[in-house]
């Protein structure tokens, strides 16, 4: 069978076809979407871990580095990223493509349990968040007082300016960056001597030193 006597027999019949083909290809091309830069969602997770008082080292040596030992045993990571300043320490996952989100998750959350051990004691457990690298912050505000204690500004802006902001629909995340908690540190001098009172009956008491 000859293909293309059948378009020569039939001229009329071939014009119309090769007038459909130009025309609806023209209107695909017209409605075919063009991404210079593809929207592509990378398999992220964010864990982050908070001791108050903690200075940077601490985070990194204490809490950071017990986090990323567990995390290297996780397969399917492309990078791993740690940010570490005054009671906080941020772990960035970013896996492959071809690994699913929900099953690496469930990877780090069983790191997260392997590495609660060897974290301080008097911390909380370590948190983790799925996220698109692709996200930006889409306002940016900036709070500063001139009398005002940072710790009070800081107190400040997470109880009230981010917890109003979301609320606000359409709102995914809401950070606070720069924050100064308040915090007590004491130094105690092992060689100095320590006054104490004892009372007993009858309301007596008496120092020692």
């Amino acid at each position: 069978m000859n293909i293309s006597r059948v378009f020569i027999e039939r001229p009329v019949a071939s014009s119309v076809l090769f007038a459909s083909i130009l025309f609806f290809g023209w209107l695909g091309f017209q409605t075919l979407p063009v991404n210079d830069l593809p929207n592509v969602d990378f398999p992220t997770i964010s864990v982050t871990a908070v001791l108050p008082g903690g200075s940077p080292e601490v985070m990194a040596n204490t809490v950071a580095l017990p986090l990323e030992r567990a995390f290297s045993q996780i397969p399917g990571i492309d990078e791993m990223t740690s940010s570490s300043t005054n009671g906080n320490t941020r772990i960035t996952l970013t896996f492959s493509l071809d690994r699913d989100i929900d099953s690496a998750a469930q990877d780090v959350q069983t790191g997260i349990a392997q590495a609660v051990r060897f974290l301080p004691s008097d911390m909380d457990p370590p948190s983790l968040r799925k996220l698109n690298p692709a996200d930006a912050p889409v306002l940016i505000l900036a709070v500063s007082a001139k009398n005002v204690p940072m710790s009070d500004l800081d107190k400040f802006a997470d109880s009230h300016i981010s917890q109003r902001f979301s609320t606000v629909n359409g709102v995914a995340q809401v950070q606070v960056f720069g924050s100064q908690k308040y915090a007590v540190r004491l130094f105690v001098d092992p060689n100095a001597g320590v006054a104490w009172t004892r009372h007993g009956q009858g309301g007596a008491g008496g120092a020692d030193r």
